[in-house]
């Protein structure tokens, strides 16, 4: 996109009106293709979104009436419109994708896949090659075979491999150091190339038809093992025609679950549904006319869009900007028409370099592929639908519970761990309507404070957060919880106070008697009234779950802080002593003990260590 087709234009210009002037805007603003920014007062990017005509595009968002809640919630926050005119619906395609991927607006759809597709691989460049699960780049010697649309779909592929052609899953470094087979022999799943339980040609067998059967060749690999059983049996090996026999038949078990056998190509298929506001769009990976998987996405929406819209916005960040960028299939099914299916086709085929397609109509094995995505998309959408009935059934408990006006949307929980004042970290977790919100969840280093002392560490947990809660940096929680009794919700408090936040809503959730679950007490933040919940309130289960969840957190935090700390050479801790003082130290006096036990004297017989330094090392071990 060279820039002499692009021409950029802030429609407010410094800084706007306290409302947004949209009869004015709309007389100057382009008739062009282009991508629309929309921003609030503070600048922050609200929604992306390309047209062919930005004019036209634009003035539907202020018409006198037809808009739904959502769209007019959007309106009312716009204070500045930037618009980018682009030379095609093509370019303006691309750079929506871009400018979503850099601002992750809240209003647009946006779809949580960050992580790259995994894949199988099968070294090459060993005398007994390997087949493992591999994400990222493909720098090593071999064959990469996916990609798959999930690590478990890798997983269970990889397990029907071991099963019918037994060869190795096992690191190289574990290989080597085998002097007797391992428990994946004794089990039938690995035919023990590491102590020459099998031949070499036996095992380049094996490799072949593994190398076959990742191809989609698998009806070539039975056909080759059923004449391998017959001619073993002709020659009485009955024991080794059973054993080809069995494969076999593992063989044919995976054939079963692929759908559709003998027929080839590349593509995704792309089912989507919708019921209740909630979107399920199931992704379904064919490679080779074999289906590897699926995968299941539910897009966020705050726009209420239609499901051709939030199938159309899958593709494109999906492949424009996720996981499935680098691994595009040849062709697209979708389960129904998009509306931009053309303009999508040629932004996929610039971004592939070749050819991909999107289609919908299918027949023969296309149709049964479509069939068998969009039936795992609506029982997927069933099971989460149930999920958040329940969801939701919590939520309005915990809100009858504390008496308050409005069903909370974001709820926030604080907890301390620390072993005897050891490494201490404090966790944050945050739920919303769909429950736990992980990708907002932090941990704190707290450093600074007496150990063991939760009061201070909470203080300080609270005022690094709230801080920034204040500053508008994060969205303000409607609940906090404290996992604690008074002592900690009075430093809340105390923080909040600090900080000048009022009508923060915050409860402290106390342990109770012999601090089982099920007798929690809650602590009301603004009236210091006690509440004891029955064992059976959904409330409850909602608090339970959140604190829970810190819990796990601050524990998973601290544990590995901890074990850095200890796993850390006390060395290291030393000023002035680097990496190549302390291999001379160490290799010195046979290990860190024996640098322990050395005197100064000692110590500056080590080439290089000055007394000075010598009387640091000394000191800092005795300390340590």
């Amino acid at each position: 996109m060279s820039s002499e087709n692009i021409e950029t234009s802030d429609a407010t210009g410094d800084p706007g009106p306290a409302v947004f002037d949209a009869k004015t805007f709309l007389k100057n603003v382009t008739a062009k293709a282009g991508v629309y920014v929309m921003l609030n007062a503070k600048a922050d990017v609200l929604y992306v979104g390309k047209a062919k005509n930005l004019r036209n595009r634009l003035s539907s968002y202020f018409r006198a009436s037809g808009l739904t809640s959502k769209t007019v919630a959007l309106v009312s926050h716009i204070q500045q419109i930037e618009v980018t005119v682009t030379a095609s619906e093509r370019e303006a395609l691309l750079l929506e994708q871009n400018l979503i991927k850099q601002y992750k607006p809240p209003y647009n759809i946006l779809l949580r896949d960050d992580k790259s597709y995994p894949y199988i691989y099968l070294s090459t460049d060993h005398k007994h090659p390997r087949v493992t699960i591999h994400r990222g780049t493909k720098k090593g010697k071999g064959m990469y075979f996916g990609p798959y649309p999930s690590a478990a779909a890798v997983r269970e592929s990889l397990s029907w491999l071991q099963k019918v052609f037994r060869v190795r899953q096992c690191e190289d470094s574990y290989y080597r150091g085998r002097s007797r087979p391992c428990l994946q022999y004794q089990i039938g799943r690995c035919s023990g190339p590491c102590v020459n339980a099998v031949s070499d040609q036996e095992y380049a067998l094996d490799v072949h038809h593994t190398q076959m059967f990742l191809q989609g060749k698998s009806s070539d690999v039975s056909r080759e093992l059923a004449d391998e059983m017959e001619r073993c049996a002709s020659i009485l090996e009955f024991e080794k025609a059973a054993e080809l026999r069995d494969r076999i038949g593992h063989l044919q078990q995976v054939q079963a679950t692929q759908c559709i056998e003998g027929e080839t190509g590349d593509i995704d298929i792309v089912a989507g549904v919708m019921d209740a506001g909630t979107a399920c769009i199931q992704l379904l990976c064919v490679r080779g006319g074999r289906v590897l998987g699926s995968r299941s996405y539910f897009p966020k929406s705050q726009l209420e869009e239609p499901l051709v819209s939030q199938l159309e916005a899958f593709v494109a960040q999906h492949y424009l900007i996720g996981s499935g960028r680098a691994d595009m299939p040849r062709e697209i099914i979708t389960n129904i028409a998009l509306d931009d299916a053309a303009l999508l086709a040629g932004g996929l085929s610039e971004e592939a370099g070749r050819q991909v397609s999107i289609s919908h109509n299918v027949r023969s094995h296309r149709a049964k592929w479509l069939s068998l995505a969009l039936t795992a998309a609506e029982q997927n959408l069933v099971n989460r639908l149930a999920s958040s009935a329940s969801t939701l059934k919590r939520f309005k408990a915990l809100q009858a519970v504390l008496e308050l006006a409005d069903k909370p949307e974001r709820m926030e929980c604080f907890d301390i761990s620390h072993t005897s004042g050891e490494a201490t970290v404090a966790s944050c977790v945050v739920f919303d309507g769909n429950g736990p919100l992980k990708s907002d969840y932090r941990k704190m280093n707290i450093d600074g404070v007496a150990a063991g002392d939760d009061y201070a560490a909470m203080r300080q947990a609270l005022s690094r957060r709230y801080k920034r809660v204040k500053a508008g940096e994060i969205v303000m929680p409607d609940i906090l919880f404290i996992d604690g009794g008074k002592g900690q919700l009075s430093q809340a408090k105390q923080v909040m106070e600090e900080l000048g936040i009022d009508g923060l809503f915050m409860v402290g959730v106390s342990k109770g008697a012999d601090r089982r679950a099920g007798l929690e007490i809650l602590i009301r933040g603004d009236d210091g009234r006690e509440l004891s919940l029955p064992d059976n309130s959904p409330a409850l289960h909602l608090i339970q779950h959140i604190r829970d969840e810190s819990h796990r957190f601050a524990i998973t935090g601290h544990k590995g802080r901890r074990d850095k700390a200890r796993t850390q050479s006390s060395l290291e801790s030393i000023p002035g002593v680097g990496a190549k003082r302390r291999r001379d130290l160490l290799r010195h006096f046979g290990g860190i003990h024996g640098v322990r036990q050395a005197s100064v004297e000692d110590l500056r017989r080590v080439s290089g260590i000055s007394e000075k330094i010598a009387q640091q090392i000394h000191e800092g071990l005795r300390s340590a």
